[in-house]
């Protein structure tokens, strides 16, 4: 009974933590931010949406749907949160980090990349560049030396096998390798 209500505490509190750092951290990225640049440039928008605006829902809802499904991998399988702070104790490599190492991050890419299509917007295209300039170089000297001090070798496999950016065939953990394609 008592490990039963351990484990409703302790993912409840899972939960709240992975709430709180998505609102945090892609929240202010993808919504905040880009509220502030749009209403400062476009305070208001009228008129109803063209083609271009309407296609822009591809990208956000497929780049947040991505986000979130990290998120939850992430809780489920890493047992933590989306921040540096609350990392998973263990290297995730199942879900869609089988194909790309930083699906998170091409997820919030999408999303700001439909934002600026939504709004047709020149700053919002300039933010999500510089967003993507920032988490590289966040990726390249920080995340990555990271990872190779926790996880070694393990980790060396997989940046050998999975692209950083581009989606490329499933790794298979079991072996340390990319998989056939079948």
């Amino acid at each position: 009974m008592k490990t039963n209500v351990a484990k409703i505490v302790s993912g409840s509190f899972l939960l709240l933590r992975s709430l709180f750092w998505t609102m945090l951290l892609p929240g202010t990225v993808t919504l905040y931010i880009p509220y502030l640049i749009v209403t400062r440039w476009y305070p208001t928008m009228l008129g109803p949406w063209n083609v271009v605006q309407l296609l822009s829902l591809i990208p956000i809802v497929l780049g947040a749907a991505i986000l979130l499904h990290c998120i939850w991998g992430f809780a489920v399988i890493g047992r933590a949160t989306l921040s540096p702070l609350d990392a998973p104790r263990h290297l995730v490599v199942q879900g869609l980090y089988r194909y790309v190492r930083n699906p998170m991050y091409v997820g919030v890419l999408m999303i700001l990349i439909g934002e600026a299509l939504l709004f047709i917007s020149v700053p919002l295209i300039v933010y999500a560049m510089g967003f993507f300039a920032l988490v590289n170089l966040f990726i390249i000297f920080y995340e990555e030396p990271t990872l190779r001090r926790q996880f070694g070798a393990s980790y060396e496999r997989y940046c050998h096998a999975v692209g950083r950016w581009l989606p490329g065939r499933p790794f298979n953990e079991a072996d340390g390798a990319a998989e056939a394609d079948l």
